[in-house]
């Protein structure tokens, strides 16, 4: 836990307005996967939240920078982070929707509830978690705000073959969603990701790398 604090740290020092939490590949069925008990999982999930938060308040307390506070962002992996098997690159998990509403909605309304200012879905590579994940939003984060942040195979579309413009509209449709984006994508492809998404939405727009 400490050496994460001093990586949070280290980027606001740095300069940053905004750090994620350590919670990317966390969830609950994984931890108990690796042997903790259901109470034990929660309070992990949790934990990466309330490290993030410390560090950031203690970076305000000590008067750095200037300016607002800097933001904290849960982050959400997409499942196949959890899978732990390449899979969140090409978004072939072999599970129906429902299967990715029961894993995405038990820790999205955690971390909604840990003291979080927004929630980072990053690195979804397929539209059906996409779809997924916005209507989890909407029934389980109560008013938090999210950023959803695609993984792209080419210029124009994410890993599983969905054109960028579809997805960026299924959260241009919804008040959940703040800012959309592209991460863990190559460098080539980012400027026309960014300019196919500009043409289908008024959000703010993102990249950020692997």
């Amino acid at each position: 836990p400490d050496a994460i604090e001093d990586v949070h740290r280290a980027y606001l020092a740095a300069g940053a307005d905004c750090i994620t939490t350590a919670s990317y590949q966390a969830s609950v069925p994984g931890f108990v996967e690796a042997g903790a008990s259901g109470d034990e999982a929660v309070d992990l999930l949790l934990r990466s939240s309330d490290i993030a938060l410390r560090a950031r308040d203690r970076h305000v307390a000590e008067g750095a920078g200037e300016g607002p506070s800097p933001l904290v962002a849960a982050s959400v992996g997409p499942y196949g982070a959890y899978l732990a098997d390449g899979s969140e690159y090409d978004g072939s998990y072999g599970i129906p929707a429902s299967g990715l509403k029961r894993f995405h909605a038990e820790r999205l309304s955690l971390l909604a509830s840990s003291g979080v200012d927004l929630l980072a879905c990053e690195t979804i590579p397929s539209g059906l978690e996409t779809e997924v994940l916005v209507d989890v939003l909407e029934a389980r984060a109560g008013d938090m705000r999210a950023w959803m942040s695609f993984s792209c195979r080419d210029g124009g579309h994410l890993h599983d073959g969905t054109p960028i413009e579809e997805v960026v509209t299924m959260c241009e449709a919804t008040d959940r969603v703040v800012a959309v984006g592209v991460n863990c994508t190559p460098p080539r492809f980012v400027p026309e990701l960014i300019e196919r998404a500009a043409g289908e939405t008024d959000l703010p727009l993102m990249a950020y790398p692997n």
